[in-house]
């Protein structure tokens, strides 16, 4: 008989916790309401910072113009001169401004990170870097004396030697031994 008593406590305590356990459930908010909730939340703090006050409206437009401005002007200040692929012809532009030959390699561990840097910073006004390929370049490179990748070669509109470095792994560096 006490075994029996046992069971039926045992039996109401396991109901009555499922019970709870349901209740709970049931009690707690989906996911799609709280998702819900918190988009109608968002929409109430974006239409609390929208204002129709023209003097907060004339300032973000403004600041706009005044953004805009200034990176098209540091584009314009970088871009001015030119980083591409060597072609003989395009020593004229040499008659305008400074020509630099660099012999690069794709393998190059030196070539690659000042490649990437020539291209996301761009190159000043008056300064063209012609990118002439080491691997396949061998009559430039027995004219101008280049026996290593990663070597620059200044030369006039006639394709004339000014100046010859190796040593600059930056365009900084490229540009301080530019004559």
């Amino acid at each position: 008989m006490n075994n029996i008593l046992w069971w039926i406590v045992g039996a109401i305590i396991v109901i009555g916790g499922g019970l709870v356990v349901f209740q709970n459930m049931k009690a707690t908010p989906s996911d799609d309401a709280l998702m819900k909730e918190e988009g109608e939340m968002m929409q109430k703090d974006a239409a609390m910072t929208k204002t129709d006050d023209p003097m907060v409206k004339q300032d973000d437009a403004m600041m706009e113009k005044t953004e805009d401005s200034m990176m098209k002007k540091e584009d314009a200040m970088m871009k001015k001169g030119s980083y591409e692929p060597y072609a003989p012809e395009k020593l004229a532009l040499a008659a305008k401004g400074k020509v630099v030959l660099f012999f690069h390699a794709d393998w190059c561990p030196i070539c690659r990170p000042l490649d990437a840097e020539l291209m996301s910073k761009g190159v000043p006004e008056g300064i063209h870097v012609l990118k002439v390929n080491y691997d396949t370049a061998t009559e430039l490179k027995k004219k101008y004396g280049v026996t290593y990748q990663h070597t620059f070669v200044q030369v006039d509109a006639q394709g004339n030697l000014i100046a010859k470095w190796g040593d600059a792994i930056t365009l900084a560096q490229v540009l301080s031994k530019v004559q």
